[in-house]
């Protein structure tokens, strides 16, 4: 058994594709409240923070996306059920395609506070945090279907409402499709 117990923590090991940097938080975990409070006291500090992509602009020689900043899970992934934050600007030296790094994509970033940033949202002006970026990372959109194929769980379009299937037959529902209070196969 103990034999097996390395090559099987080398393969769950080797699934992970996080960034070390975004997987674990940094040795002082700056928060998005407490560096928005004191910005000047807090530059070069590091930090890992994301959110959901509000904007990208591509400059010349770097690209700024503007994120709505929520809490982080224990693995880095944005926590998007809970209440957001507020807003930050990412600084990338390299070139973010809008067309991947879409608007309401989950983020998140590793690098220093650099400052803040002047923006405009509507007729206001406001200072936004400003974090130039050593580890960006996109999430990926996972896409979950309730269809089952009317095997026991789920809903099945076919016979329509939630006639659950078990063995030979189906539990009685108001489907136009089943005729009488039980249908046998």
């Amino acid at each position: 058994m103990k034999r097996y117990l390395f090559p099987i923590c080398l393969l769950l090991n080797a699934c992970s594709n996080l960034p070390p940097a975004i997987k674990n938080p940094p040795l002082f975990d700056l928060s998005y409240t407490q560096a928005i409070q004191k910005i000047a006291d807090y530059k070069d500090a590091p930090v890992r923070w994301g959110g959901i992509i509000i904007d990208v602009e591509n400059e010349q020689n770097f690209s700024l996306v503007q994120v709505l900043s929520y809490p982080l899970e224990g693995d880095g992934e944005p926590d998007a059920d809970q209440q957001s934050v507020g807003r930050f600007i990412i600084k990338s030296p390299e070139f973010l395609d809008p067309a991947v790094y879409t608007k309401d994509a989950k983020i998140t970033v590793a690098g220093t506070l650099s400052g803040d940033i002047e923006r405009s949202i509507g007729k206001k002006v406001i200072r936004l945090p400003l974090v130039s970026a050593s580890t960006i990372y996109l999430w990926p959109v996972y896409a979950y279907s309730n269809y089952y194929n009317g095997f026991g769980y789920g809903y099945d379009p076919y016979y329509g409402g939630y006639p659950y299937y078990w063995g030979n037959y189906y539990w009685p529902t108001s489907s136009p499709f089943m005729r009488g209070p039980l249908r046998y196969r």
